[in-house]
């Protein structure tokens, strides 16, 4: 290959086939120094390498389709025969040949990762010689790398026809026309998408409506702007298929709110690519059970994703977590809130790696030695105040104490359950065992507290990241349909979870809501209908999918046996299903608790079968529902703006004290011989099932 490394302004045409190179230098490609990736070395310090490579074309017509694959270290622009046809961060019409990139980009081929293609019009192509030119420029003469590999890849049409052999780490380019799936195409225009911070992209959706196709030809029909996008996730990083966040943004680069594919408007979305989890499902399957339970877990939709001309596969768009009107919708906490009502919601706190602000737990983790550490979310690091600091964490200390004790109460006398939203931990624990979700109780872990005047108790959720779940994890007993995730994978998890796990309120809670789920919910045909359908939806993505990332059969981790040797999609969902039909056998015979007094944890009516929107508690729907006084001595009046059918009162173990069975009226009397103390009063009416607390003050009882 011919290079030179400029002192001048080369002549405007050495990019065309006429130019004359004689007078250029001659070395093997892998040109740069610094990553021990190059075969021909050059100074320490160049700031800018031009390349030449001629090469003959028999005859066109046996060329079916051309891809560049440029592995660079800082910027390039390409030519094929004088014909700019791929540029990344590096301005300027043509750049000075003194210029320096426009930012940093590492190469990739030495670290074992294939460079992104760019397809290139096969019509630039003539019969005879061709010129492929490129010029590379570094960030700067301080910097510790160049590194420039060209190569130029051509799909031929003749077995009889042979140019050169292809390199190792080349796949064949995977045919994109249309697909049964909405497409999201993204352009960043030459910027590398990095790990932060974002870059500013152009990103259109393509989506026809159900049942029809969508052509990559297709104009932007459902939606069209710009974003800002960063490569996101932990370990995930290290898989050769991405995960991304993005922003929608103006072309200022200002968030703004948006709406596409049934998502109600917002700014911050996840493009989520699965690539250990071969079945493509775990978090569509995970976001949908606990949706199903009516939780709030992230929309998902299943798209094909095609990012700077290249497709990556088929990727599960979702919402990130954040607190909104159509997402977790609690209150928004203002720095300014910090006394009264204002103070005590809403908040999101988290268990998960890395290094955030947040506070640690006055008790250890279950067996381990290291205290709990909860993160700040919502509000974030940077905008919590040390009021709500205080708060948050005076809350979580006090229930912690409640739990921790003997008798459940803390040392103010309050019960654990005055402190957390007892269905939502009932809730967390079932999704989380079912999955055997290896990252459990101890990671991705989130809880939400809304305000007091909104009956704000700590709630599990929401449920987020079941990549290594669902049977796909080799460690922590991933793998294995028996036993609990949370005693085969301590470290760490709060101790609470095996406090609940002995404790018989907590346990008949568990039991009453697993047989309850497991006739609607959680059914076996319930189940493996969803799975199958959504199969079904994807169609021949799935083949596009597994063509671009060829790994079926390979272990990724942390692939089981059955998920590493599973030769085709259809043999991971086989797999997939096999597994939770095990697994939730197990758990039949193996929660503990006892059923009774199952109206006492009815927090939330049941979710039709029908409707994929949750039936969210109705006490706060319900205008006109009173019960009056509250607190008072035992004698009190309940009134329903629909026709009661049953009272029942339970202690805060759960157990039931009163029943009253009740003709279709809307107003009963109640007269409670009861010892001063808070109860829970259980309705049940014509509408559904509403849980209030109830405060009995009796100056009589002694």
């Amino acid at each position: 290959m011919k290079y030179l490394i400029p002192v001048s302004q080369p002549a405007s045409d050495w990019n065309s086939l006429s130019f004359d190179d004689d007078s250029w230098n001659s070395g093997p490609s892998g040109f740069g120094y610094g990553d021990n990736d190059d075969n021909t070395m050059v100074s320490n310090g160049t700031v800018s390498i031009y390349l030449r490579e001629a090469f003959y074309i028999l005859t066109t017509s046996d060329i079916e389709s051309i891809v560049l694959y440029m592995d660079f270290d800082d910027g390039f622009v390409a030519y094929l025969n004088g014909v700019e046809v791929g540029r990344s961060l590096v301005s300027g019409n043509p750049p000075a040949f003194d210029q320096t990139s426009d930012d940093l980009h590492e190469a990739t081929l030495y670290q074992g990762i294939a460079p992104n293609g760019i397809p290139i019009d096969k019509n630039l192509l003539v019969d005879g010689q061709n010129i492929l030119a490129v010029q590379v420029h570094n960030a700067g003469t301080g910097s510790s790398d160049l590194t420039a590999i060209p190569t130029l890849l051509l799909g031929i049409n003749k077995t009889s026809t042979i140019y050169r052999p292809t390199p190792d780490w080349f796949n064949i380019p995977t045919p994109f026309n249309s697909s049964s799936l909405p497409i999201v195409v993204v352009n960043s225009n030459g910027q590398q998408i990095r790990d932060e911070p974002k870059v500013m992209a152009e990103i259109g959706i393509i989506y026809n409506g159900v049942g029809q196709p969508n052509s990559i030809t297709d104009p932007f029909n459902e939606y069209e702007g710009f974003c800002g996008i960063e490569i996101r996730g932990e370990s995930s990083q290290f898989f050769d298929k991405k995960s991304y966040g993005f922003e929608i943004w103006d072309a200022t680069g200002n968030d703004l709110d948006a709406s596409f594919l049934n998502f109600p408007p917002e700014e911050d979305f996840i493009l989520y690519g699965p690539y250990s989890d071969k079945t493509l499902l775990n978090n569509v399957l995970a976001m949908h059970i606990a949706t199903q339970m009516g939780q709030y877990a992230s929309r998902t939709r299943l798209v094909e994703l095609v990012i700077n001309q290249d497709y990556v596969g088929i990727y599960v768009l979702m919402e990130k977590i954040k607190i909104d009107e159509s997402r977790l919708d609690i209150a928004k906490l203002n720095p300014d809130e910090i006394s009264g009502d204002d103070l005590t919601g809403g908040y999101i706190i988290r268990i998960d790696k890395g290094i955030y602000d947040g506070f640690s737990s006055p008790y250890r983790a279950f067996n381990s030695e290291n205290a709990i550490f909860f993160q700040y979310f919502s509000p974030d690091q940077d905008d919590i105040v040390s009021a709500q600091k205080n708060y948050i964490r005076s809350y979580v200390t006090e229930f912690e104490q409640a739990i921790a004790s003997s008798t459940n109460r803390n040392n103010l006398g309050n019960h654990y359950t005055e402190y957390i939203d007892l269905r939502s931990f009932v809730d967390n624990l079932i999704l989380n065992e079912l999955s055997k979700n290896v990252d459990a109780y101890r990671l991705s872990t989130y809880f939400h507290k809304d305000k007091d005047s909104k009956d704000g108790k700590l709630t599990a959720g929401p449920v987020w990241d079941y990549n290594l779940a669902f049977g796909n994890g080799d460690y922590c007993g991933g793998d294995i349909t028996t036993g609990y995730e949370y005693y085969q994978c301590p470290g760490n998890s709060p101790f609470w979870w095996d406090k609940f796990l002995k404790d018989t309120l907590f346990t008949n809670a568990l039991q009453c809501r697993w047989t309850e789920l497991r006739s609607s919910v959680l059914s076996r045909d319930r189940l493996e209908n969803y799975i199958d359908s959504t199969v079904a939806a994807m169609d021949q993505a799935i083949i596009r999918n597994f063509n671009r990332w060829n790994i079926m059969g390979d272990y990724v981790w942390p692939n089981p046996p059955y998920f590493a040797n599973a030769q085709n999609h259809g043999e991971a969902i086989f797999a997939m299903k096999n597994w939770i039909r095990q697994r939730m056998t197990w758990m039949d015979q193996n929660l503990p608790g006892e059923l009774g007094n199952c109206d006492y944890y009815e927090n939330f009516t049941s979710v039709d079968e029908e409707d994929p929107d949750p039936v969210l508690g109705i006490e706060d729907e319900w205008e006109g529902f009173k019960i009056y006084p509250n607190p008072s001595s035992g004698n009190l009046t309940v009134i329903s703006p629909v026709n009661i059918q049953s009272i029942t009162i339970h202690n805060t173990l759960g157990q039931e004290l009163y029943t009253k069975e009740v003709l279709n009226r809307k107003t009963v009397t109640l007269e409670l011989p009861f010892s001063s103390g808070s109860y829970i009063l259980v309705m049940k009416s014509t509408k559904g099932v509403v849980r209030k607390k109830l405060i009995i003050n009796n100056q009589n009882t002694r």
